[in-house]
């Protein structure tokens, strides 16, 4: 019997107990779905992470912020020459101290820094267009090398002295626009008070519209020179000190370098006594949080696999004691014990391949039906995100480690029948 007639036989063979083989499917089927479910939302949300919350910076930047100091044996000590900041990272009981203009050039001195960007903390009062309503608006950091997920235009530009804004798509009708499109190259004005109490204003050029993400809708993103005359407007009246005091910068480095040499920059840094982050490092977080929990629900996925297995120990047993008769009719005839000892665990391959099959082909159909609910129902404030996703190199690996719990379940019956003695076999009734 060639390699063909053995797969033929041990196809036709599996439907030969269809109830059977149908509800050991269904088993299979049940484990399978749940794998390729879980495994789809993994990579959904993973997705998703890598093309929208990776706009919160480039591959080649990490934020640099002074060590935390920790004062909970007591209250720090006050020292004049230095300034301390607010920082959303300090937990209580710890002081931040700022970074200063004379401290910038220690950081640049570090092996393998090309630039350093004080980081600007901007604070306008509203902003508005055409005389209409003001609204409340807050900024978020714009690094070189950052994309911004776009609804619709550009993204601000850096190296212009002209005034640029993106705006996140929830701004587009309050100020007035009738689309996203329509905002583009519209100019909206921010208020500013400095610290005399006096007011201002500075115009800017809307460039692009943002999508939302999964680090906040609510921020807009200025360039480089809306950010310094914001800032230069809100400081007037401090002095060089307090206006040249950052809590964190922004540092450069090369994108090709490898995470052995961005870690000896972060060491380098750690040693002068600041903490640096880059932005894998700020999505690792998430990502390691999303394989978390879709480890635990493939487990379960796993469990019921290994119950599927059983079934299929169980099948075979009984498809052996039924053919005890033809498995001794075959040995008689010459077929050795590895060839029936294949023929069965052909058999069992074949159950796992079709339960897996289904339960793949299955789990897609689902995932892309709630992808189209879940769109336009509870996900609809994060356009872009597909939370099943589903890639060919996943889908394969989990159905041939369907079929490899099936070969192993299939084993025991298999080296059952494969020695099962010709003579008896053929008195067997």
């Amino acid at each position: 019997m060639s390699g063909l007639d053995m797969i033929r036989s041990a196809v036709g063979n599996t439907f030969r107990s269809k109830t059977r083989t149908i509800l050991t499917v269904l088993a299979i089927f049940i484990g399978a779905f749940t794998l390729a479910l879980t495994s789809g939302v993994g990579t959904g949300i993973n997705r998703y992470i890598d093309t929208t919350v990776s706009s919160i910076g480039s591959n080649d930047i990490m934020v640099v912020t002074r060590t935390a100091e920790n004062t909970s044996d007591g209250p720090a000590k006050y020292e004049p020459d230095t300034r301390n900041v607010a920082s959303q990272t300090a937990s209580p009981g710890t002081t931040v101290r700022a970074i200063t203009t004379g401290e910038l050039d220690d950081i640049a001195g570090v092996s393998g820094v090309t630039s350093v960007d004080p980081a600007l903390a901007i604070r306008p009062d509203y902003v508005e267009y055409n005389g209409g309503t003001q609204y409340q608006v807050s900024f978020a950091g714009f690094p070189g090398g950052t994309k911004l997920n776009l609804a619709a235009g550009a993204d601000p530009a850096p190296g212009t002295s002209k005034h640029e804004v993106a705006i996140p798509v929830e701004y587009v009708d309050a100020l007035g626009f009738t689309s996203d499109s329509d905002a583009v190259g519209k100019t909206v004005t921010f208020g500013v008070t400095d610290q005399t109490g006096g007011s201002t204003t500075i115009d800017a050029t809307i460039v692009g519209v943002a999508q939302p993400g999964l680090v906040g809708t609510s921020s807009l993103t200025a360039n480089d020179s809306l950010t310094k005359a914001l800032y230069d407007a809100q400081s007037v009246g401090l002095s060089d000190a307090s206006k040249n005091s950052y809590a964190s910068v922004t540092v450069h480095f090369d994108p090709s370098d490898s995470d052995a040499q961005i870690s000896t920059i972060k060491g380098d840094l750690k040693a002068l006594g600041y903490d640096a982050t880059t932005v894998k490092d700020q999505i690792g977080l998430f990502k390691t949080i999303i394989d978390a929990i879709v480890l635990v629900l493939n487990g379960f996925a796993v469990i019921a696999l290994v119950a599927a297995g059983f079934g299929i120990v169980n099948t075979l047993l009984m498809s052996v004691q039924e053919r005890t008769r033809e498995i001794g009719l075959m040995k008689a005839m010459g077929m050795g014990g590895g060839r029936v000892f294949g023929l069965f665990s052909l058999e069992a391959v074949f159950i796992g391949f079709l339960g897996s099959a289904i339960g793949v082909i299955g789990a897609i159909l689902a995932g892309t039906a709630l992808n189209g609910v879940l769109a336009n129902g509870l996900l609809s404030a994060l356009p872009g995100l597909s939370l099943i996703a589903f890639d060919p190199a996943p889908i394969a690996v989990i159905i041939l480690v369907v079929m490899s719990i099936a070969f192993l379940a299939g084993t025991i019956p298999a080296l059952r029948a494969a020695r099962q003695d010709p003579i008896e076999s053929l008195r067997y009734e």
